[in-house]
C-alpha cells in the first residue's frame, strides 16, 4: 500500500492524555513529510493545540451530541478523505465511527471485542504499565510501517496565543502576582490519588518564603473550593485562579512558571510540555503510576509512596490516600529546592559538576 497522504489520529480523552499523544504527529510528519496531518479530539483538549503548525485540521468531538450529531461527524469525516486513521484511545463510538467514514486503513488495538473494525491492529495491553504512555501511543505507528523514537522534551510545537498572554498579563496584575511564581495544582478531576490539600498548602506557605516569589493555585470550577482551601490552610500565602483561566490561559500561566507541582493530571503534563520543572506526586500502584503517566521531561522531581505496589487502600476514587499522605512535606520541599532557580541545592549541585 503506497504511503497515506491524509491522516487522522482521534484522541478524544483528557488534556494530559491528548498531550502525551502529541508526539504521534511529530513522528507521523517525520515519516510522512507531505501527508495533511488531523487531529480528532475534545474542543476543550483541542485548545491546547490550536494554531501549532504541526497540524493541518483539527475536527471536534463533542460539539453535538446525539444521532444527528453523529451523522454530521461521519460525514465530515467521510468528506475529508482520510486514507488512514489511528485511533489512540479507542472506545466502540468511535471504532465504529472510524468504520462508518470509509476511512480504508485503521490502526487500533487488537485487544477489544469491537478491534475487528480495525483492520491493522496492534497487540499490547497498556493495563500491564510496563512502558509510558507516551511509549505505547508511539507504537501504534508500527502498523503504517513508521518507526520512530520518543525523546525528551515534547517535540511538539504548542503555540500559547499573544492573546492568552495578554489576558493572563491583566489577571496577574489585578491579583497583585509580579515577577517569578510557582504553580500549585491540588486536583486532579478524580483521574488520581491525591496528595492532601494540607499538605499542598504547607508546600505553597514554604514556597512563598523565597523572596519574590508567588505562589498561584490552579483548578477547574468545580476545584474552586478546593482551591480557596489551600490557599486558607497556608495562611493566606497563595492566591486561587481556579476556575478563572481558559485552557489557553492556563497553558500561558504554566508556561512562565519557575515551578509547578501538581497531582498526575494534564496541567503537570502540560507544564512538562512547555518545559516548565515539575514536582509530580504519583500513586505506587501501576497502572497509575509514573512508569505509565510520569511527566515526559528531565526537568521533573516525583515523589512516589513507599508503599508495596499491590497495596489496596487507596484504590477507590475520590477517597483519601493513605498512601498519598505519607509522602511527606519535607520530601516536597526538598524537591522543589532542586528544581527552583537559585536554590541551595541547586547551587551545590552546579558546583560539584552534578
Amino acid at each position: 500500500m503506497p504511503d497515506p497522504s491524509r491522516i487522522l489520529v482521534v484522541r478524544t480523552d483528557r488534556l494530559g492524555d491528548v498531550i502525551l499523544t502529541l508526539p504521534v504527529l511529530t513522528a507521523l510528519r517525520q515519516c510522512f513529510p507531505h501527508a495533511h496531518l488531523a487531529m480528532l479530539l475534545s474542543r476543550y483538549a483541542g485548545a491546547i493545540v490550536e494554531g501549532s503548525p504541526a497540524l493541518d485540521q483539527i475536527m471536534y468531538d463533542d460539539d453535538e451530541r446525539g444521532l444527528a450529531a453523529r451523522g454530521n461527524l461521519m460525514r465530515s469525516i467521510r468528506n475529508s478523505r482520510f486514507d488512514a486513521c489511528i485511533v489512540v484511545h479507542p472506545t466502540p463510538r468511535l471504532a465504529w465511527l472510524i468504520w462508518r467514514s470509509g476511512i480504508p486503513l485503521r490502526v487500533g488495538t487488537g485487544y477489544r471485542f469491537y478491534s475487528l473494525l480495525f483492520n491493522r491492529r496492534v497487540y499490547t495491553h497498556r493495563s500491564s504499565a510496563e512502558r509510558h504512555e507516551l511509549e505505547y501511543n508511539i507504537e501504534l505507528l508500527s502498523a503504517l510501517g513508521c518507526q520512530a523514537t520518543p525523546r525528551k522534551p515534547l517535540a511538539f510545537p504548542l503555540v500559547v496565543q499573544e492573546e492568552s498572554q495578554r489576558s493572563l498579563d491583566e489577571l496577574l496584575s489585578r491579583w497583585g502576582i509580579r515577577g517569578n511564581y510557582a504553580v500549585i495544582h491540588p486536583g486532579s478531576g478524580g483521574s488520581a490519588r491525591e496528595w492532601p490539600r494540607e499538605h499542598f498548602a504547607l508546600l505553597a506557605a514554604a514556597l512563598a518564603d523565597r523572596p519574590s516569589l508567588s505562589v498561584v493555585v490552579t483548578g477547574t470550577a468545580e476545584e474552586a473550593p478546593l482551591a480557596e482551601d489551600v490557599v486558607r490552610l497556608s495562611g493566606g500565602r497563595a492566591v486561587s485562579l481556579a476556575g478563572r483561566l481558559s485552557v489557553k490561559e492556563l497553558a500561558a500561566l504554566l508556561g512562565r512558571a519557575v515551578l509547578v507541582a501538581a497531582n498526575s493530571t494534564g496541567p503537570l503534563h502540560l507544564a512538562a510540555a512547555l518545559n516548565t520543572p515539575v514536582l509530580g506526586f504519583y500513586p505506587q500502584i501501576p497502572v497509575m503510576g509514573v512508569r505509565r503517566w510520569g511527566p515526559w521531561t528531565d526537568k521533573a522531581r516525583v515523589l512516589v509512596p513507599e508503599k508495596p505496589t499491590n497495596c489496596v487502600d487507596c484504590r477507590s476514587p475520590g477517597s483519601k490516600c493513605a498512601c498519598m499522605a505519607s509522602i511527606t512535606v519535607e520530601a516536597a520541599i526538598a524537591a522543589a529546592q532542586e528544581l527552583l532557580p537559585n536554590s541551595p541545592v541547586a547551587h551545590a549541585k552546579a558546583h560539584h559538576g552534578s
